[in-house]
Parts: C-alpha cells; sequence; structure tokens
C-alpha cells in the first residue's frame, strides 16, 4: 500500500509539470490588444524568453534603446534579486498557480523604509500564441500586457 501511495505521490506532481506551459519564444508587444498601459501604448517592445523547468529568463528589447534589459526568475519559488523596469531594485519570488506563473515584485517605495509589492501573473492563451502579463498593485486597476507569439 506505502508503495502505491508514493507511485501516485510521483504521478501526480510529473503529471502537473507536464502541464505546466512553456512561455519560451520571441514575443511582440501589442499594444493595441493590451489595457491600462498609458505611455506603454507607444512602446515597440520585445520579449525573448528563454525557460527550463526551474529557471525562465526574460530579455526585453525596445526599439530605439541600445541597451535592453534582463529578468531572471527561480520556478521553485526560491527568492532572485531583479530591477524593476523603472530601475529600482527588487525582490522576485515566482510560483506557479495551476497554469499560470505568478511572481511577487517588493522593492522599495518612494518613502523611506517602506515597500512597494506588485503581484504579476502570466498566463497563455490555449493556442499558446498569446501571452498575457497582467500587474496588479494595490487597489489600483492592473496593468494587462498581452504579447503575440513570433
Amino acid at each position: 500500500m506505502r508503495n502505491l501511495l508514493v507511485c501516485l505521490a510521483i504521478f501526480a506532481f510529473s503529471a502537473s509539470a507536464v502541464d505546466r506551459p512553456d512561455f519560451s519564444g520571441t514575443w511582440e508587444f501589442a499594444p493595441g490588444r493590451s489595457k491600462n498601459i498609458g505611455m506603454m501604448a507607444e512602446m515597440n517592445l520585445t520579449a525573448i524568453i528563454q525557460q527550463s523547468p526551474t529557471e525562465m529568463i526574460i530579455r526585453n528589447k525596445t526599439a530605439g534603446q541600445s541597451r535592453g534589459s534582463e529578468t531572471r526568475f527561480d520556478l521553485s519559488g526560491s527568492p532572485v534579486k531583479n530591477e524593476t523596469p523603472m530601475g529600482d531594485k527588487a525582490e522576485t519570488v515566482t510560483k506557479w498557480d495551476g497554469d499560470k506563473l505568478v511572481t511577487t515584485w517588493t522593492s522599495p517605495g518612494a518613502v523611506a523604509g517602506t515597500q512597494t509589492v506588485r503581484t504579476e501573473t502570466r498566463s497563455l492563451s490555449p493556442d499558446k500564441r498569446t501571452m498575457i502579463v497582467e500587474s496588479a498593485r494595490g487597489k489600483s486597476a492592473p496593468i494587462v500586457m498581452v504579447y503575440e507569439r513570433k
């Protein structure tokens, strides 16, 4: 009986890992399909994603800028130091929530001694051609960035 339980536990863990989406690829930001993006509507942004079972690396390139940015996530939930899009230092913690990848960004707040927490939820459309990145902070309406696979 014990062996059966161990086998079932291993199978359940393996099955859940297989169902996790692979975000790897080149993605073009689609501002016309996005929401609450403000001045980002003018951006020509490309995200190049590499994903392994334990890590995701996103390289962002913006037209007109000589240097892009790179963000690394540990997919097991261990904290990683990254920079926010505005260049501030942040700690990111990334975990799977079913077929969605949820990252909590914690960075210093505008007032000394405070922190800002932002939750970013990344998902794929059923056909895996569209990536949706929803970014929420406090009670503000979330920013929803839509990307199309190239």
